[in-house]
Formats: C-alpha cells, sequence, structure tokens
C-alpha cells in the first residue's frame, strides 16, 4: 500500500497544470460588455435658468433630446433666446394674438422656424428625424392659464410631443 501512494506522489508531481487563459479572457469580456451595456447613462443636461423653480416629482424617467423650452417668470426662453415677456405670471398682451386669446405669435414664430430647420435637415439626412419633441422647463409658481397657452402655441407650431422637466423628490 505504501509502494500504491509512493508512486501516485511520484506521478503527481510530474503531471504539470497550465491554466487556460483564453477561456478566462473571454469570461471577462463577456462581464465588461454586459456591465457596460446594463449601465445607463444620459447624455442630455438639462440644467434649470437662474432664478426658476422647477416642480417636483416622484416619477424617474430619462430625459430625452428636444429643443428646449423655459418659461420662467420674467420671460419665455427658446434655446436661451428671449422670445416673449411675462409679467405678474402673465404672457405680455401684446404677444397675444387677438383672434385667439391662447395664441402667442412670437412663440410660434420663433418654434416655427425652429421646425422648418429640422424638417429641413430631415430631408437631407435620413438618419435624423423630425418628431416635435420639445423639453419644457417652468417655473412652479407660474399659472397653468400661462402654460397652457404655451402648450397650445408649441402644438400649432409641431411640437405637440412635449416633456415637462421636474426635479426628483429624492
Amino acid at each position: 500500500m505504501r509502494r500504491a501512494v509512493d508512486q501516485m506522489i511520484k506521478n503527481n508531481k510530474r503531471a504539470t497544470f497550465t491554466l487556460q487563459l483564453t477561456s478566462m479572457v473571454d469570461m471577462f469580456t463577456i462581464m465588461i460588455v454586459f456591465l457596460l451595456k446594463s449601465y445607463s447613462t444620459s447624455a442630455v443636461n438639462i440644467t434649470p435658468q437662474k432664478g426658476l423653480q422647477l416642480p417636483v416629482s416622484t416619477t424617474m424617467s430619462a430625459p430625452v433630446e428636444a429643443l428646449k423650452l423655459v418659461v420662467s417668470a420674467d420671460g419665455i426662453y427658446v434655446d436661451d433666446k428671449k422670445i416673449v415677456d411675462i409679467k405678474d405670471g402673465r404672457v405680455d398682451g401684446a404677444a397675444v394674438e387677438s383672434t385667439d386669446p391662447d395664441f402667442i405669435r412670437g412663440l410660434y414664430d420663433e418654434l416655427d422656424k425652429h421646425a422648418l430647420k429640422a424638417k429641413d435637415i430631415a430631408e437631407k439626412n435620413a438618419e435624423v428625424q423630425f418628431d416635435g419633441k420639445v423639453v419644457m422647463q417652468a417655473d412652479a409658481k407660474l399659472p397653468y392659464d400661462t402654460l397652457k397657452k404655451v402648450m397650445y402655441t408649441s402644438s400649432l407650431a409641431g411640437y405637440a410631443d412635449l416633456k415637462l422637466a421636474t426635479f426628483s423628490n429624492e
């Protein structure tokens, strides 16, 4: 019996163990790809304008890339360009159409200009498509009537898919 054990030890020393690195590299590559694919980040950066108090929400959805529309206490901005003045939470009377009290002419003209430019780009580039999305940052203190006029006018200009930017409750 002793002789058999000695023979096994002797044979065991001659055996070499080689690590199969190819399989291990494959395993780590798969893990890295999985982690990168499951890690979610958003390239869209929404920074509220100075003095703007966004409403608070409990829902969490990823921001989308869209035209930026800001409705603050002092005016309406499209891509950081002031379009219409707001005083005491109301749109300036000169900016509202007399035949349609919910229609804001200056805002419509600016949004229509952006829509035409986006449609022109979509015609020349098949990968780009005009989808009528707009991200609206609205001050929480503004009355709903003012926001309704902005939403109505933007939908008439072709921007019917409106997303409201909010602060997270967390």
